[in-house]
């Protein structure tokens, strides 16, 4: 059965099946779209990892880059899950160009 005919159907009238594949057909949507915008958001930003990735880009000691995150400069360029650390480059630097 086609996609387009299951979208006019009343829920309570498909078969299992039938709202099987329609929630699939949905979610495989979804997710295409979310792929899309997060390369799309992804293409022109450079990123670098961890305190050891914001130490390279500043070409400073670990410590040094240490308490450069622990002051908060450069708070709104960092995502940070748990321990794991990823910065954004171009916003790292104009935050820092900006506290200075």
């Amino acid at each position: 059965m086609k996609i387009e005919n299951l979208l006019e159907k009343p829920i309570w009238q498909m078969t299992g099946q039938e709202f099987l594949a329609l929630n699939e057909q949905s979610r495989s949507t979804v997710q295409d779209q979310q792929i899309v915008s997060i390369s799309e958001n992804s293409l022109n930003k450079k990123y670098v990892y961890g305190i050891r990735g914001i130490a390279n880009l500043l070409n400073c000691s670990i410590a040094k880059a240490n308490r450069i995150k622990k002051r908060g400069i450069i708070d709104e360029a960092i995502i940070q899950e748990g321990r794991s650390i990823m910065v954004d480059v171009e916003l790292a630097l104009s935050l820092i160009k900006n506290n200075m």
